[in-house]
């Protein structure tokens, strides 16, 4: 695929749109408990992500699911069964954020971290 040549203002616009796609209290912590090929129920999820409602975990995987992050799996059985898992696209994030830790490491201690950042 050939890559998409970019200007300043259409280069910042697209990574703000990458991170809108990130954004959300609970969107990282779904990403990493699902990284790996791991396919997670609901419940898996919701005690894999320590203070996160079950509304609020359905919100963040209907966005993910909408924006083409996470697939949503139901299966007819009683009781009813649904599974999640990424995306070949969602699961491509991960050597991205990986990345994205290694530039954090990186970070001269002379510049401290600020408190709103973490």
């Amino acid at each position: 695929m050939e890559r998409k040549a970019y200007t300043i203002e259409s280069a910042a616009e697209d990574v703000k749109t990458a991170i809108g796609l990130l954004e959300g209290r609970w969107k990282l912590m779904i990403l990493f408990n699902l990284f790996g090929g791991n396919v997670r129920r609901f419940s898996d999820l919701e005690r894999g992500i320590p203070g996160v409602t079950q509304k609020m975990l359905g919100q963040q995987l209907r966005k993910m699911e909408r924006d083409g992050i996470v697939v949503r799996t139901a299966f007819p059985e009683v009781p009813p069964r649904v599974e999640y898992r990424l995306t070949d696209w969602g699961q491509s994030l991960c050597p991205r954020l990986d990345a994205l830790l290694e530039w954090l490491e990186e970070r001269p201690n002379t510049h401290p971290i600020p408190k709103a950042a973490r």
